[in-house]
């Protein structure tokens, strides 16, 4: 009998211990991104010495500072993807002077060495096109304000050097998206980039 019992109490505290289902805690969700249609057209700003395909939904913003210094030439500005939150900004800088190209590119080093501080990885990045532009590009993982950096030139004259910048603080799980889109542009960017003669 007193087995009896026992094996009944013990299947009693068995279902009463029985839980109705696993919990699973809900994923962590990010907002949802609407990206805009992928169409290019012609960047044609007069006071620069370079064309290339720009993003149709970007918009070229002009006559801002930089960090609170005033730009250094006509050809400073930002390309603006509000939808997306984001911004190109571009300086170009004529090769002449102080400005050789060995100092333009050892700054452009310094800059992304600055992002670099907070980035988990950094790889770098030829670029040669066909239009005889050449260059580095910087992609930096991690919680980085500017994920990709990269400076082009013909060697001679000219040198352009452009950052990717999120208006928005940086989370890079739910930035990533985001960061993938904007990169097929940039790539755009640069394979369609060619210099303007003078």
């Amino acid at each position: 009998m007193k087995k009896g019992l026992i094996l009944i109490l013990m299947i009693i505290i068995l279902y009463s211990c029985k839980e109705d289902g696993v919990y699973t805690p809900k994923p962590r969700m990010f907002p949802r991104v609407d990206f805009p249609e992928r169409e290019y057209d012609k960047f044609d700003f007069e006071a620069c010495h370079f064309t290339f395909q720009k993003p149709t939904y970007a918009k070229i913003k002009t006559g801002i500072s930089f960090f609170g210094e005033k730009a250094k030439d006509p050809c400073w500005f930002d390309l603006e993807i509000e939808q997306l939150n984001t911004s190109i900004h571009f300086s170009y800088t004529k090769i002449e002077g102080k400005n050789t190209l060995e100092k333009l590119v050892t700054d452009a080093f310094k800059i992304a060495e600055e992002h670099n501080a907070k980035a988990d990885y950094r790889e770098e990045a030829i670029i040669e096109n066909k239009n005889a532009v050449r260059g580095l590009m910087f992609n930096l993982d991690g919680p980085v304000a500017s994920p990709i950096n990269f400076f082009l030139t013909d060697t001679t004259q000219h040198f352009v050097r452009a950052s990717l910048y999120f208006n928005s603080v940086v989370d890079p799980d739910s930035t990533k998206i985001v960061l993938d889109f904007v990169s097929e542009d940039i790539d755009k960017i640069l394979s369609t980039f060619a210099w303007i003669d003078d």
